[in-house]
């Protein structure tokens, strides 16, 4: 056998992005529960039969028992709806089986894109590290379901530029497709920009600069209208705005807070593993990348939930300077042998009946995992037994209830006091609620009681609100377990507005 025959041929035609794809998704299944710990899962999924059962889409909320009519911008409605579906499908095994799955694809077109200009492994270094980044983040929410259309988007951007050409119009699509999923599209629409002035930039030293600025300029306006074909149209843009002008919000909600180093996280091996191989090798980048390098290490270390970008797209326009450097650096091409043929082998894409001899493995794999029952919520975001109390105690009315409980409140059919939704229910609203909550004011706590009309409450244990009940005239503990204590009001001695 020659040596380009056994270059060219993978074991069992195998090949890296299939390869990356699987571990990811039989991974990411097998902590399957783990995807299911975000109490906006149960929301997005009632949002989502919502939209199948009235065939429309909500503007106004159709939820909460507090804000019932406002006005509400569903800007995930058919990532909503695809979850739906799957729950509808497969119950939980299914959204977590398509959140693996929309994880895994992203991987593969990643791994895939690394493969043109790197070595094998330099290309599974940086698919390995874009797993660990985006661990943390990985959730059954629409966020994970566009990470391929994310992938797809930046790479072709970043191919069109360095090939000194307008990226392609199939790109369209899955901008539209971006809007419609999530409303960090926006994104998608500044990748556009900036790297429309990179080849713009680039085709004036060639003296193209009229021709790269009209083909570019047709896809960026191209690409704002494509994101314009949502049910929000210029709402959905203008949502970006909104959420980032929520001061409270960003302060209080976990994944909108900065990224934390009390703890050795996959962040901070991330910056010292690419700070040091800066300083030894010199590593030198391009202008607008360097400045979209630093943009997306400003939000990673500003709001934790964006860490994921630097996994999954920072390496799609790394990857050829840093590849240029260390050829140069190595002087000249290393000769494939041994294991490097192995390596160079599994470069190339896969057979079909590798893809579909994996695809039946897979699915097995999810077949057993779902008979074993153990995919299923977090029990911190499920307070099932205390809802099933107060069902059967007849309680009925307005409930006051923890912010991490709304999800599951709507996901039962039980309007809720406050969800997951905090850009529709404004700073305000979230800052009076969580204060009255965690505060010990009980005049504080009787007075939202009376005025919103709280017939029952839903709260976590040992909050203090929880407390505060346990001694206020006219309410009783009904039911207590480790995850929600639920008080009743049983007469009207506290109408004078005092504990």
């Amino acid at each position: 056998m020659s040596s380009e025959t056994a270059l060219n041929r993978a074991p069992a035609g195998l090949s890296w992005p299939l390869i990356v794809a699987s571990l990811a998704y039989l991974g990411f299944l097998a902590l399957g529960q783990r995807l299911l710990g975000d109490p906006d899962t149960y929301w997005h999924i009632a949002t989502g039969r919502w939209v199948l059962e009235h065939w429309a889409i909500p503007t106004h909320d159709p939820f909460s028992h507090t804000l019932r009519g406002a006005q509400w911008t569903a800007h995930e409605w058919l990532a909503e709806t695809v979850l739906a579906l799957a729950h509808q499908a497969g119950g939980w095994v299914g959204v977590a089986a398509l959140t693996a799955f929309s994880f895994a694809c992203a991987m593969a077109v990643l791994t895939r894109f690394l493969l043109r200009n790197m070595e094998p492994v330099h290309a599974l270094i940086f698919a390995a590290l874009a797993a660990m980044l985006a661990a943390p983040h990985l959730l059954a929410r629409p966020h994970v379901l566009v990470m391929p259309l994310m992938v797809v988007w930046t790479a072709g951007l970043v191919r069109a530029s360095e090939e000194g050409s307008a990226p392609s119009l199939w790109l369209l699509p899955a901008m539209t497709l971006w809007a419609n999923f999530h409303g960090g599209f926006t994104l998608g629409l500044g990748l556009a920009v900036a790297f429309a002035a990179e080849a713009i930039l680039a085709a004036r030293k060639r003296g193209q600069t009229f021709q790269a600025a009209k083909s570019w300029g047709l896809f960026v306006a191209l690409s704002l209208l494509a994101a314009l074909l949502t049910p929000h149209g210029i709402q959905g843009i203008a949502f970006t705005a909104q959420i980032f002008s929520s001061n409270y919000a960003l302060s209080q909600i976990g994944e909108w807070q900065p990224a934390n180093f009390r703890g050795i996280q996959p962040f901070e091996i991330w910056l010292m593993v690419g700070l040091a191989a800066a300083l030894r090798q010199g590593w030198r980048l391009p202008p607008i990348r360097l400045v979209l390098l630093l943009g997306f290490l400003h939000l990673a270390l500003q709001h934790a939930r964006y860490i994921e970008l630097l996994g999954l797209l920072v390496p799609l326009f790394l990857a050829s300077p840093l590849t240029a450097q260390w050829r140069l650096h190595a002087r000249q091409e290393r000769q494939a042998a041994g294991l490097d043929r192995v390596f160079q082998s599994l470069a190339r894409p896969a057979r079909p009946t590798a893809v579909v001899t994996i695809a039946a493995v897979l699915l097995l794999f999810t077949l057993a995992v779902g008979r074993s029952g153990t995919i299923q919520p977090s029990a911190e975001i499920t307070p099932a037994k205390a809802v099933e109390a107060a069902r059967k105690a007849k309680v009925t009315g307005p409930v006051l209830n923890d912010y991490n409980f709304g999800g599951y409140l709507i996901f039962a059919g039980i309007p809720p006091y406050i969800d997951g939704r905090a850009d529709m229910y404004g700073d305000a609203f979230l800052k009076e609620t969580l204060e009255t909550i965690s505060g010990k004011n009980a005049e504080r706590l009787v007075k939202l009681l009376r005025e919103r009309r709280i017939e029952w409450t839903l709260l976590p244990v040992n909050t203090a609100a929880v407390e505060l009940l346990d001694h206020l005239p006219g309410w009783r503990r009904l039911y207590a377990d480790e995850v929600a204590v639920v008080h009743f009001r049983a007469g009207a001695s506290n109408t004078d507005g005092k504990p």
